[in-house]
């Protein structure tokens, strides 16, 4: 059994809680711009660690007026927005906890987290937040008071809190300790109905601490992040606190839509996202370079970008190569760069595998992505590659604080600073997620000889096939999602005789795709997927996958669905994760299809 151990590098202080993060940083720097919020003009205007501290107190002083009391749940549904990180603080200076509630939560979810959690009041941000809390309002007697941020319920909380002391939020700001409850977030239900995670103080205090020291390059106050993914998620969430303690500008947008515009004026240092961003920003200036006839360029930018990054990672960067680098690099490179905002330096990229493509791609496009791995068990990451010692395709070192294990089966095991107090209310489940104080992750990995770790599959989700060949579908879905036309690709397989697929089509890339190879773009999901040259597409896309793996492991036929899987559908979590068990049930007459009197052929598409 291999066990890497790494030391906290910040003594544990005991007494501590998350708004010691905040208190911390005001007073180091009561000056430094914590946050910027958007202008009507498209510009930015910062709000400093000083003036964020104060409207944190009166929103805290609110609550602590309107009934709220110490060790009270709170459910919130809200976008990523300033707010969010305004009503988590003035939540714990209250002496309450908060239960985030995803934006596009069902009403069913709603009233399990709800429910389940005790909350016994409710922030809703939109209308539709407020719909579907609705829908459920009259199953949550415990729900005594809603307040509403689309309608000012935030100001008027403010504005109503004015006679609570200074010495009364400072008297409920100091109740917890390290080892109290400091938020439920709850599971995304992958593998069935969600489990609400006890995070303590402690977590995030002790994980904040020793994560600023482990990536110093990352966390800084030079430094500033454009916050785009769920804050909900447990990754956003520690990072927007990570960046309270560590002194980072911060802003918002929740529209990917308006991404691109908002990097270019707000012009982050770093960025936090999902890989399946950063494919789409590869993918869509592929395409739009192939609409204004330059797709062979871009190609071949790329191309030499990749080799140029292994080239450094050998150690010598050929003369040859270093000529054709700084040529593509400002014909080609340098407009990606100028596109997202031409200050990023540095990516945190988590939930799923990146590839080493991209890897290689980005870095010689001068953005280094750290590759970070975690759960929200394990209050996100558990490692995160170091810039110091930088590993394209590994998951980096344990952070200080954290020993990681694996199992005699493979299977990852964590214990340390990061790991929760177990499930709310499920001793069975908690029981069930540790062996002694390690807590097992469900996932599969490795470690290099410098304890870098290499994420290789999930235990539940490895197929065993008929002939006894265990696969990781992991390691075919990952390079077929990257191609532009593909969406989502759920391999299948347990105790059959060949591997297959399903597959769907992204409907922003797809007419894109279609236009620039002179097909029909407005043709539908339903049709393009009987298009020749689609399925001839997705064929590629198959093959390149298979060839790196054994025969036994390919995929020998795909099925191209006629729609897509959506957080709205109920086939993804928050994360965008895919929900297997839900596909695998939904869709078993199709996989049925694909074996039925059929023959193990590579290249067929029913």
């Amino acid at each position: 059994m291999e066990q890497y151990d790494v030391p906290a590098v910040v003594e544990a202080d005991p007494q501590a809680n998350a708004t010691d993060l905040l208190i911390d940083r005001v007073t180091a720097t009561p000056d430094l711009a914590l946050f910027a919020l958007p202008t009507a003009d498209g510009g930015w205007t910062d709000v400093t660690a000083a003036e964020f501290l104060r409207q944190v107190v009166a929103l805290a002083k609110g609550l602590v007026a309107s009934g709220i009391q110490p060790g009270d749940k709170i459910g919130l549904m809200c976008k990523t927005r300033y707010e969010w990180t305004l009503i988590d603080f003035a939540t714990w200076f209250a002496g309450a906890v908060l239960v985030p509630v995803y934006e596009t939560s069902s009403p069913t979810q709603v009233q399990w987290n709800l429910s389940d959690s005790g909350a016994i009041a409710m922030i809703t941000e939109t209308p539709d937040h407020f719909a579907r809390f609705d829908e459920v309002y009259a199953d949550l007697p415990l729900i005594e008071t809603v307040w509403k941020i689309n309608l000012g319920d935030l100001d008027k909380l403010a504005a109503a809190g004015t006679a609570v002391t200074d010495e009364e939020i400072e008297r409920r700001r100091t109740i917890a300790n390290g080892a109290d409850l400091a938020t439920l977030i709850y599971t995304a239900g992958t593998t069935g109905r969600p489990k609400g995670c006890i995070l303590t103080h402690a977590n995030f205090v002790e994980l904040c601490r020793n994560s600023a020291k482990a990536i110093p390059e990352v966390v800084n106050t030079s430094s500033s992040t454009l916050l785009f993914i769920t804050t909900a998620h447990i990754f956003a969430r520690f990072i927007s606190l990570l960046c309270v303690h560590g002194g980072v500008k911060v802003g918002h947008q929740a529209d990917t839509k308006q991404l691109l515009p908002a990097m270019q004026s707000f012009k982050p240092t770093f960025l936090l996202a999902v890989p399946r961003v950063f494919e789409k920003v590869y993918n869509s200036s592929e395409q739009k370079a192939e609409s204004g006839g330059r797709g062979a360029i871009f190609r071949r930018a790329a191309a030499v970008a990749i080799e140029h990054s292994k080239a450094l990672d050998a150690g010598s960067v050929p003369f040859g190569l270093k000529v054709q680098f700084a040529v593509l690099d400002r014909l080609v490179l340098s407009k990606i760069r100028s596109a997202m905002g031409g200050n990023v330096k540095f990516a945190v990229s988590g939930s799923a595998p990146l590839g080493l493509r991209l890897g290689h791609f980005y870095r010689s496009l001068g953005i280094t992505i750290l590759e970070g791995y975690g759960l929200t068990e394990t209050t996100a990451p558990i490692s995160v590659n170091l810039p110091s010692k930088f590993k394209i395709g590994k998951v980096g070192p344990p952070l200080p604080g954290v020993s990681v294990r694996i199992a005699a089966d493979g299977e990852i095991q964590a214990k340390g600073v990061n790991v929760f107090d177990g499930y709310w209310k499920n001793p069975t489940a908690t029981a069930e997620a540790f062996d002694g104080d390690w807590f097992k992750t469900g996932d599969i990995g490795e470690f290099d000889e410098d304890g870098y770790l290499s994420i290789t599959g999930r235990k539940k989700e490895i197929i065993v096939t008929a002939g006894g060949k265990n696969v990781s579908p992991a390691q075919l879905e990952d390079p077929i999602r990257a191609n532009p036309i593909i969406s989502q690709v759920v391999v299948v397989g347990e105790q059959k005789p060949f591997i297959s697929a399903l597959v769907t089509l992204d409907e922003e890339m797809l007419p894109v795709w279609l236009n620039n190879i002179g097909e029909d773009a407005t043709q539908s999901i339903d049709e393009a997927r009987k298009n020749l040259k689609v399925i001839a597409e997705v064929q590629r896309a198959v093959d390149a996958a298979n060839a790196t793996v054994s025969r036994a492991e390919s995929i020998r036929k795909f099925v191209i669905l006629p729609k897509d899987f959506t957080e709205a559908t109920g086939y993804l979590t928050p994360k965008l994760s895919v929900k297997r068990n839900e596909v695998l049930k939904d869709f078993r007459d199709v996989i049925e299809s694909m074996y039925q009197g059929a023959p193990a052929t590579e290249g067929i598409s029913t």
